[in-house]
């Protein structure tokens, strides 16, 4: 993980955005590699950087991206990318995958069994961005680094 450069030529660390990208293959062990690379990214961004980030952000992101990349790697042939980035106070998730066709959060169903991911993603993200690419799509989530000041968790994101 290293800083990218500022581009405004201001070095401080709040100027920097902190970003980690890797190529996943694709197999059964790259979502268990995943969710190993957000948490090891996070643990550098709060030891190495001195970034607050809280346990609920380390298990959230976690989450997020071991929904996000089993769904890449369910629907899309071939790898997987995934690209963690520090803008803020938000970790942003961000995973491509060579199918276009973007994902749609199907309607609340208790009795369904499975097929929850995007809805989990939905309620736990800041934020939520879908969008294709000239090959395949890019899903974008972004996840507070703390709680909110007053102790409350920050609101769920509206279906839409």
């Amino acid at each position: 993980m290293e800083p990218d450069s500022p581009e405004d030529g201001d070095t401080a660390p709040q100027a920097r955005a902190l970003r980690s990208t890797v190529a996943l293959d694709g197999d059964g062990s790259c979502i268990a590699e995943a969710r190993r690379l957000a948490a090891l990214f996070l643990a550098r961004a709060r030891t190495e950087y001195g970034l607050p980030v809280s346990a609920r952000a380390m298990d959230l992101t976690q989450l997020v991206v071991s929904e996000l990349v089993t769904n890449a790697r369910k629907y899309a042939p071939g790898p997987v990318l995934m690209d963690l980035r520090i803008v803020d106070s938000l970790v942003e998730v961000e995973v491509w995958d060579s199918d276009p066709v973007l994902p749609v959060a199907r309607a609340a169903d208790a009795q369904r069994v499975g097929q929850h991911g995007l809805e989990i993603v939905r309620a736990v993200a800041r934020g939520f961005e879908a969008r294709r690419e000239p090959v395949g799509k890019r899903i974008t989530a972004r996840i507070p680094l703390t709680d909110a000041p007053d102790g409350a968790k920050y609101p769920l994101v509206p279906p839409g």
